[in-house]
């Protein structure tokens, strides 16, 4: 891995996840060290939770185990000049809904994001992909993932939804990037749904060293996003190992930017905020959306 995809001096790094996830090996305190070190002036610790009884992340860390950890690293780290928020990534799956929203309403988070993943018995696992793209059109290679990913905005639920085209790493190389670059309307309900639910598109940076080799999604669909009167958009890494933190995030930036925003939306426990753009000291700056 190139270390020099590692960003530098941005005001935040939305999705990380550590050791308390169970796909991550990572104390917090190494995100923490390559925050200060690379100026990364905030970021969120975003660790998986699942509902689905033998999912991964289900019951794997408590509640009270991934705040306390998040809250204690964040009180010694202040004075370094870094702010870390608890947040969470929640798997999406309408038969769980209640259960999430249940969660969600006895659980306090600082920052929320409802993510699709791709399971054992998913048609994206690999031992399932060739089967499945065969004799079908695009359209309805992506509708399951795509569908589900149109429910977890429209539930209202997250303060932003992850990785919406996530399927483009697992569908390789049967469907390419350029595939569904060149079916941009298939994306059109689930960014209608954001902006009707007023849920944040995420701009996941972690396909840049994957497969997909670039965002989840990619820069003309952000652009789509804003088309449609989409107002609110995160950045995250997505970061599962300590050489990922903050990798890529300048493309991320950069397509936010280049669709006509200034400010991420983002979280702080409270009432959503903008976090400029900008570079610099004094980044973590916000002001009430």
């Amino acid at each position: 891995m190139v270390i020099d995809r590692q960003a530098r001096d941005l005001p935040l790094d939305a999705h990380l996840h550590t050791d308390l996830s169970p796909d991550s090996d990572v104390p917090i305190n190494a995100y923490a060290e390559q925050a200060v070190e690379r100026g990364i002036a905030e970021i969120a610790i975003t660790d998986h939770v699942d509902f689905e009884p033998g999912a991964p992340a289900y019951r794997y860390a408590s509640f009270t185990d991934r705040e306390r950890t998040v809250r204690e690293a964040a009180e010694r780290w202040a004075d370094r000049g870094l702010a870390i928020r608890f947040g969470v990534e929640i798997t999406w799956d309408a038969a769980w809904e209640a259960d999430i929203r249940d969660h969600l309403r006895r659980h306090a988070y600082d920052f929320t994001i409802g993510s699709v993943h791709v399971y054992a018995t998913s048609p994206y696992a690999a031992v399932n992909v060739p089967g499945w793209v065969a004799g079908r059109s695009l359209a309805e290679i992506v509708a399951p993932y795509f569908d589900a990913v149109e429910a977890a905005a429209r539930s209202g639920l997250f303060d932003a939804v992850g990785h919406v085209d996530f399927i483009k790493r697992y569908l390789m190389p049967h469907v390419t990037p350029a595939d569904f670059a060149a079916a941009p309307e298939l994306y059109e309900r689930i960014l209608v749904a954001l902006v009707e639910s007023g849920t944040a598109l995420e701009i996941n940076t972690s396909g840049l060293r994957q497969s997909a080799n670039e965002t989840y999604p990619g820069t003309p669909i952000v652009a789509r996003y804003r088309e449609l009167g989409g107002r609110g958009v995160t950045v995250g890494s997505d970061a599962h190992r300590a050489e990922a933190f903050a990798w890529g995030l300048d493309d991320g930036y950069g397509a936010a930017a280049a669709a006509g925003f200034d400010v991420l939306t983002f979280r702080r426990g409270e009432a959503p905020v903008a976090v400029s753009i900008a570079t610099g000291p004094n980044a973590i700056a916000g002001r009430s959306l």
